[in-house]
């Protein structure tokens, strides 16, 4: 399975850094995961985000092939338990999806455009989290996941 991770912005907070980077090792076993960092574009005019968002919106697709499954992080997306989480990956799987990809946006949301290009929209939760801390946390539980698809035992 190749996993993709599309998102806006870098992560600046070493602890971040260290806390997504074990994971992605962690993963290796896995899964084939590769995190593609796009530069969020400034917003000088709240009156412009929605243009903004959309040239944001651009550069996401363009890291997007027609075939590819993609889940996007949105606020009114379907929240999911992690075994629930783990259910999705092994039916992705067992359908011959060859590429998952997930797409966390800039901390003004997501681009029209992508949203509807979603095969499935995911909520992490009711509560807001910086973009940075979603992708700790998505990282973790794509490797959650896997342990529970495995029956080993982190996950407990």
């Amino acid at each position: 399975m190749k996993i993709k991770i599309i998102a806006l912005g870098k992560i600046k907070e070493k602890f971040l850094k260290e806390g997504i980077d074990e994971f992605l090792k962690r993963l290796t076993p896995y899964a084939s995961v590769e995190v593609i960092e796009l530069s969020p574009i400034e917003i000088k005019d709240e009156n412009l985000t929605e243009k903004i968002l959309e040239q944001e919106g651009e550069k996401i697709l363009s890291h997007i092939k027609p075939q590819s499954y993609v889940i996007t992080l949105e606020i009114d997306g379907k929240m999911l338990a992690s075994e629930d989480f783990a259910e999705k990956i092994q039916e992705l799987t067992n359908n011959g999806t060859g590429e998952i990809i997930f797409v966390i946006g800039s901390s003004c949301g997501i681009a029209k455009t992508v949203s509807k290009r979603a095969d499935f929209k995911l909520s992490m939760s009711k509560m807001t989290f910086l973009h940075q801390f979603a992708r700790l946390i998505l990282v973790e539980q794509i490797y959650r996941a896997f342990k529970i698809l495995k029956g080993e035992t982190y996950h407990k």
